[in-house]
């Protein structure tokens, strides 16, 4: 029988993430990517911030993904709502239902400090990610997300 635990990032255990982390930055072809900036930023997200909280999943005593989870507001609801910015498992562990449990532990997160929903973005061509999201109790939003440098 297999075993998944999930914890939280903090300074204590952050340099477990930084690796999945660079390879999701690669699986999203960012330029520049920098293990030292990851950390510094990444560093601002943990259990007792206000910001929201990264978390890592092991598999079998592997660490194998990770997701991070911001805080916003959404005027539309005028409710506090948590955005699940970062979700990523290892290719060799992919299949197995650690994508879903990441996204029910950051759900239960979002729940237990007050936020209204759960919300994410996906390339459009993330098929593979589609088909776990599509299969969970989600709406998928027929709004567009734009991006304007500053």
């Amino acid at each position: 029988m297999s075993l998944s635990t999930i914890q939280s990032v903090n300074v204590e255990n952050i340099k477990l993430a930084l690796p999945l982390i660079r390879h999701y930055q690669e699986f999203y072809k960012v330029k520049d990517i920098n293990d030292k900036n990851n950390q510094a930023f990444f560093s601002q997200f943990g259990p007792d911030s206000a910001h929201g909280c990264q978390f890592i999943i092991s598999h079998d005593g592997a660490i194998a993904g990770f997701a991070t989870v911001y805080f916003s507001f959404a005027s539309s609801i005028i409710q506090k709502v948590a955005i699940l910015n970062d979700l990523y498992t290892l290719p060799e562990f992919r299949g197995k239902g650690l994508a879903r449990q990441l996204i029910e532990h950051c759900r239960q997160y979002a729940k237990q400090h007050n936020a209204a929903r759960l919300q994410w973005v996906t390339a459009t061509d993330n098929k593979i990610a589609q088909t776990l999201y599509d299969t969970l109790d989600t709406q998928k939003s027929q709004w567009l997300f734009y991006s304007y440098p500053v």
